[in-house]
């Protein structure tokens, strides 16, 4: 042994794998924060990242109006098939925005169809509403 304190070749403790290309060693990582990791010869590591960037105004007023419609058709007393589809419309766009800062235009089409279609199911009732208030109207002024 020599005088130095190191060890010679023959007294260091071989590795399995020495010399084989095929690795052998581990690795430890306490904390990591973002970046990626590749261990070995032939490994690869890929990293994903995301901006928190949020939507611009026009879309921000676009999630607001999402959420506020998805909030009304959840307190209404009925709720049927065409509400419910709606509904899961709006919360796509909504994960959509929410997800990537913006709608794509095929999102807004779909979006704007399903709400068309919504508001022309329900423009029957609106129209019976005010049918009614003119009914209830001209009554009250006969009977003074």
């Amino acid at each position: 042994m020599p005088s130095n304190g190191q060890s010679t070749p023959d007294q260091q403790q071989p590795d399995e794998d020495a010399g084989s290309g095929t690795g052998g060693g581990s690795v430890s990582i306490g904390s990591m924060s973002g970046g990626s990791v590749a261990t070995g010869s032939h490994g690869t590591a890929t990293s994903y990242n995301t901006t928190g960037a949020g939507p611009d105004p026009r879309h921000a007023e676009l999630l607001e109006a999402v959420r506020q419609l998805r909030e009304d058709l959840r307190a209404a007393a009925e709720r049927g098939a065409e509400d419910a589809a709606l509904d899961r419309e709006l919360a796509d766009a909504e994960a959509e925005i929410t997800g990537t800062g913006s709608a794509s235009p095929g999102r807004l089409a779909r979006l704007l169809g399903s709400v068309r279609g919504w508001l022309g199911s329900q423009g029957a009732a609106v129209g019976a509403v005010a049918s009614a208030t003119a009914v209830v109207q001209g009554v009250a002024q006969l009977l003074g």
